[in-house]
């Protein structure tokens, strides 16, 4: 005899005093991401969110709000759940996206059909996303992207 386990929630990120600002956003459905300020840095938006410059180590950094759209710069399919909470949506896409202010991050493209057997006849490196999220828990939504 096979237990059956009940479906599971996918897990939430658990904010940290650095991200807050950033999911109490994304929860109000917008997308912010930081901005290094310090003169002759050039790296300007970054992500993920954390008080410093990656490429400068300034602490001379500011928050920026997004315009939620980008292309994307690549993915993969995913047919394995990573968890119990994905059991249902597999296959699923991961991606990363190139936002317009200039910075990268990873996400999953959603809204869209996978074809095994012809990847690129619906998703193609390149393409015009835009945000959407995914609400996780009652305070926590996950920016995800779907084609524009």
């Amino acid at each position: 005899m096979t237990q059956q386990r009940p479906p599971a929630a996918k897990p939430a990120p658990i904010p940290n005093p650095e991200t807050q600002f950033y999911w109490d956003k994304c929860n109000e459905g917008e997308l912010w991401v930081r901005k290094c300020t310090e003169p002759g840095c050039d790296l300007g938006a970054y992500f993920y969110p954390r008080d410093f410059c990656p490429e400068c180590l300034s602490r001379n950094t500011e928050w920026i709000k997004c315009s939620g759209k980008g292309t994307l710069h690549t993915f993969g399919v995913v047919v394995r759940p990573p968890h119990r909470g994905w059991v249902d949506d597999v296959p699923f896409v991961v991606a990363m996206v190139d936002l317009e202010e200039g910075c990268r991050m990873p996400t999953n493209l959603v809204q869209v059909e996978i074809d095994p057997s012809d990847l690129s006849k619906n998703i193609k490196i390149g393409m015009p996303v835009e945000v959407v999220f995914e609400q996780r828990s009652e305070t926590i939504s996950v920016p995800v992207f779907k084609p524009a």
